[in-house]
């Protein structure tokens, strides 16, 4: 594993407990059905699918699909995530499929998935258009990769960290060596969502649709969930159209 991947494993080994207990807490928010409702947007309707949960951290995503009857399997490089995801699993009853994978060149046969999701991770990723090309190989045609992200790379330092009620609990040490790697990321990457759409027309993605008022919609209010940078949506499709 290469430094700067070592670096952000090691980071949110440290976060993965607290992690684990914000996202149950979000679970059972108003924001759990918020989140659902914009995923629905664009996922296939009317059967089962097979999804794909990039960066599942505590697993978020992947039980708000598996609950729905989706066959959802989640991959994080960070081990503390995986188990805290596995704990989650036992708490809320669900079924669950985690592993430790790196979500940049997952180890799956082609065209394994009907959909990808994933959320706040693409930001962290040293070979985006690598990851990208790998994700579509995954993809069915047909198939939709659903991307909730920001350009937290050229926001610049968090320099009110108060304001950013989700990192609450963070240590100034660890503040330290999130703007650290964050500013080591962003200088092999360019302006997003633009430079997404770039990349995955490129990787074979015949639709790029971007939605940037999802963070209205979703962060409503300045709870412990609140992030006040913008988050985005992209869903880039695979042989299909956005309708």
């Amino acid at each position: 594993m290469e430094e700067l991947k070592r670096r952000v494993v090691k980071y949110w080994e440290k976060r993965a407990e607290d992690f684990r207990e914000q996202r149950l807490r979000e679970l059972r928010s108003p924001l759990r059905g918020r989140w659902y409702a914009e995923m629905t947007k664009y996922l296939p309707m009317g059967r089962d699918l097979r999804i794909l949960d990039l960066g599942t951290g505590t697993g978020f995503f992947s039980f708000l699909l598996s609950e729905k009857g989706n066959m959802v399997t989640g991959i994080d490089l960070t081990e503390e995530m995986i188990r805290g995801a596995n704990e989650l699993a036992q708490v809320l009853g669900l079924p669950a499929d985690f592993r430790v994978m790196d979500a940049e060149a997952p180890e799956f046969e082609p065209e394994s998935f009907d959909a990808l999701v994933t959320r706040n991770l693409t930001w962290t990723l040293p070979h985006l258009p690598e990851a990208y090309q790998n994700w579509y190989r995954l993809l069915t045609p047909g198939g939709v990769l659903i991307n909730f992200d920001a350009d937290y790379g050229h926001a610049g330092p968090q320099t009110d960290w108060k304001d950013n009620l989700s990192h609450k609990n963070v240590t100034e040490a660890m503040k330290r060596e999130s703007d650290a790697i964050t500013a080591e990321i962003a200088e092999g990457q360019k302006i997003r969502p633009q430079w997404d759409t770039e990349l995955l027309i490129a990787a074979g993605f015949e639709k790029v649709c971007i939605d940037t008022g999802v963070y209205r919609r979703i962060y409503r209010e300045k709870d412990e969930f609140f992030n006040p940078i913008p988050i985005f949506v992209i869903a880039a499709y695979k042989s299909y159209s956005c309708g």
